[in-house]
C-alpha cells in the first residue's frame, strides 16, 4: 500500500481537484468553498481510477470524499448500475444517498437506497427500473440479489463505507457474498475511522495497490471537542443528566447509552423532569427512527438519547454536546461517539458519566486518545473520595 504526500500543505479549492462543472455547481449550491483534508487528498486519486483506503475520524468529510468523484465518474454514461456503496446502518445509508443526490443534482445521476426496516417493493421497483448508484446495507442487498432484482455485471466502482463498523457488526460474510457477485476488475474504495487488523485484511483482499490516505492519527479524538468526565454513582446519573440539560448552553444534545431499555428509561426520566427528549435504537421502527432524527435535526426536540446505532453516520450539524451516559464498552467507540460534535471545524463538548465500575474503561480511553480527561464535580452531588480516584 502506498501513501500520498503529507497533508500539511494549503488546501486547494474544489475546482483545483479536477471535478467537472456540474459537480462543482452542486458543491457551490451546498455552500462549500474548500475541501477538507481527506477530500483534498482522496478525490484526485479516485478521479485517476486508483483504489483508495481513506482513514479519518468521523466528521471529517469522508462521505463527500467518495461521493463527489463517484458522481464525476458517472457523468454522461448509460443508465445502468455502475456504482455500489455498502454501509453498516440504515441511517448512514440514508445519509450517503442524500449526499449522492445532492452532488448529482446537475448531473442526472440516479440513486436507490436499499436497507431493511422499510417496505421491500419500492426498492425492488427502483432497482429493476435501473439506477446509476445503489447505496445499501449488506443484508437487504443480498435479499434483492438473490431474487434477481439487481445485477452488478457492469459495476465500475465499489465503496465500502465505515468498513470497521461493518466488520464490528458481523457483516464480513455478507460483504464477501456481495463482492462475489460483482466484476473483479473494478475500482474499490474503502473508508474507515480506524484501522484494526480485520480492516487491513479486508483491504488486502479486495483493493488493488491502494493508496492510503490518512488524516490525523488513528484513534485520536477530534481537536475541536472539549472533554470532561463526571464521576457519579450509577443511580445518580439520571439526576445529573437532568441538571446539566437545564443549562442554557445545552442546546442540541446527543446522549449515548449502552442498551435499548436504558434509552427508553432515560427518556422517561427526562420527560418527568420537564425536558423533551426522544429515543433512537434498534427496537424502533424505521419510521420512528427517521422521525426521531428529523425532530432532533429540526430542533423540535433538543435531546436525542441513542444506543451506539447513532455513533456512525449521524450527520447533523450543530450538535453542541455529546454525553456518554454510559461509558462505551470499547475505547475506540469513544472517538466515534464524540465525533458527532465538533464537526467541520466547529467546536463542541463531550461529557462522560463515570460510575465506579467504569473507571478502568475511562483510563483505557485516555490511553487510546493520548490525553487525560479532566474530572469535574458538580455542586449538589457528593461524590466523596470517588472524585479523587
Amino acid at each position: 500500500m502506498t501513501s500520498p504526500p503529507a497533508d500539511d500543505a494549503p488546501l486547494p479549492t474544489f475546482a483545483d481537484l479536477g471535478l467537472a462543472e456540474p459537480v462543482l455547481r452542486a458543491v457551490a449550491d451546498s455552500g462549500y468553498e474548500r475541501p477538507t483534508p481527506i477530500q483534498a487528498q482522496a478525490i484526485p486519486l479516485v478521479l485517476r481510477g486508483r483504489d483508495v483506503m481513506g482513514l479519518a475520524q468521523t466528521g471529517t468529510g469522508k462521505t463527500a470524499a467518495f461521493s463527489l468523484p463517484v458522481v464525476h465518474r458517472l457523468l454522461g454514461g448509460p443508465r445502468r448500475t455502475r456504482a455500489l456503496v455498502l454501509t453498516p446502518t440504515r441511517e448512514l445509508c440514508v445519509q450517503v444517498e442524500a449526499s449522492v443526490r445532492t452532488y448529482g443534482v446537475h448531473a442526472d445521476v440516479d440513486v436507490a437506497p436499499v436497507y431493511g426496516g422499510v417496505p421491500y417493493e419500492p426498492q425492488e421497483e427502483a432497482l429493476r427500473g435501473g439506477v446509476d448508484v445503489v447505496v445499501a446495507t449488506p443484508g437487504r442487498l443480498l435479499d434483492h440479489l438473490e431474487k434477481g432484482n439487481v445485477v452488478f455485471d457492469e459495476l465500475e466502482i465499489l465503496v465500502l463505507d465505515e468498513a470497521d463498523r461493518m466488520l464490528d457488526m458481523g457483516f464480513a460474510p455478507q460483504i464477501n457474498r456481495v463482492v462475489e457477485r460483482i466484476p473483479p476488475y473494478r475500482q474499490t474504495l474503502l473508508f474507515s475511522a480506524t484501522m484494526p487488523p480485520e480492516v487491513e485484511a479486508l483491504a488486502r483482499k479486495y483493493l488493488r495497490k491502494p493508496v492510503v490516505v490518512q488524516v490525523g492519527r488513528r484513534n485520536t479524538a477530534t481537536r475541536t471537542v472539549t472533554h470532561a468526565v463526571y464521576p457519579v454513582p450509577r443511580d445518580r446519573k439520571s439526576s445529573l443528566l437532568a441538571a446539566l440539560l437545564r443549562k442554557p448552553e445545552m442546546d442540541t444534545v446527543l446522549v449515548f447509552v449502552r442498551t435499548k431499555p436504558a434509552a427508553d428509561r432515560v427518556v422517561r426520566h427526562l420527560e418527568a423532569e420537564g425536558i423533551t427528549a426522544v429515543a433512537m435504537h434498534g427496537d424502533k421502527s424505521q419510521v420512528q427512527r427517521t422521525q426521531a432524527l428529523e425532530d432532533f435535526r429540526s430542533g423540535a426536540v433538543r435531546v436525542l438519547v441513542a444506543t451506539d446505532i447513532a455513533q456512525r453516520g449521524l450527520d447533523i450539524s450543530g450538535i453542541t454536546h455529546v454525553i456518554n451516559y454510559d461509558v462505551p464498552e470499547q475505547a475506540e467507540d469513544y472517538v466515534h461517539r464524540i465525533g458527532r460534535t465538533g464537526r467541520a471545524a466547529a467546536t463542541g463538548d463531550a461529557y462522560t458519566f463515570m460510575a465506579p465500575d467504569e473507571i478502568a474503561t475511562v483510563r483505557l480511553i485516555e490511553r487510546v486518545i493520548g490525553q487525560e480527561i479532566p474530572r469535574i464535580s458538580v455542586p449538589g452531588f457528593d461524590f466523596g473520595t470517588f472524585v479523587a480516584d
